[in-house]
């Protein structure tokens, strides 16, 4: 199969002593052998600087990917249970974003994650995910590691039941991508028509001050702006857009019931 032309790319960004590397490896096997460090040390020689930047969109793009296939494969069976619904999702995503050849990849990439989970054990794997997640701090800027995070809500949410297991495993990959944790209730009360779910997805408390709503509105603007994610793909960014409307939609909910 061909994961170089939508996935294996990301193996020429990272550091293969990494977690994710290590990872990568396992999942991708083979491949990962082509980069090594003195690969990644010469691919910009003799490069445009026009090419050199499309090459490195191409990488943000796919260890963005690869690190929401991780993450998507942790929350999946974050309760215990791998849901129809839930692997339809993601298919769903890659069939979208990159065509019907991607759905078998994606799918059986997504059950070397589980066989690997399963290989180094319930501990191993959550502190590999937890080390990964740091990487990936590191590593992405913040509009990117919020994306991820509203991908993962969406996992949770698309049985129509959100497991408590599910919700503490966002919170806690929300928290390892140095991201306030509180940016996951504003995930799950995205599309919600209540002046309490408003005020959860700018992620204040109805005693905030109008300043403070002002302020709330402005960050999450900035977070999910469509333009901070455009080098990750018009999948992504179509995403952004969506979320950034339903933000739109909290303000004005809470400005008119506060007269603002």
């Amino acid at each position: 199969m061909a994961y170089g032309k939508w996935i294996g790319g990301f193996l020429g960004f990272i550091n293969t002593h990494s977690v994710l590397g290590a990872i990568a490896g396992f999942v991708l096997g083979s491949i990962f052998d082509v980069f090594t460090d003195r690969n990644r040390g010469e691919r910009y020689s003799g490069m445009s600087p026009e090419d050199i930047q499309n090459s490195q969109q191409d990488g943000a793009r796919n260890g963005f990917l690869f690190s929401l296939m991780v993450l998507s494969a942790h929350i999946i069976q974050a309760d215990g249970k791998i849901m129809h619904s839930e692997m339809e999702l993601v298919r769903t995503f890659l069939r979208n974003s990159f065509g019907e050849n991607a759905v078998a990849q994606g799918n059986e990439i997504l059950h070397k994650l589980f066989d690997y989970r399963k290989q180094k054990g319930e501990y191993v794997w959550k502190q590999q995910i937890r080390s990964s997640c740091q990487e990936m701090a590191m590593s992405m800027p913040e509009e990117h590691r919020v994306q991820l995070i509203a991908f993962l809500a969406q996992i949770a949410k698309v049985d129509g039941r959100v497991d408590a297991a599910e919700l503490e495993a966002i919170r806690e990959i929300a928290q390892n991508l140095n991201l306030n944790p509180d940016i996951v209730d504003s995930m799950f009360a995205l599309g919600g028509s209540s002046l309490e779910d408003a005020y959860k997805v700018l992620g204040i408390s109805s005693s905030a001050t109008d300043d403070e709503v002002r302020s709330a509105y402005r960050m999450m603007v900035m977070q999910n702006h469509p333009d901070k994610v455009a080098n990750l793909g018009e999948d992504i960014r179509e995403a952004a857009t969506k979320k950034l409307q339903e933000i739109n939609n909290a303000k004005e909910i809470i400005y008119k019931a506060r007269h603002m």
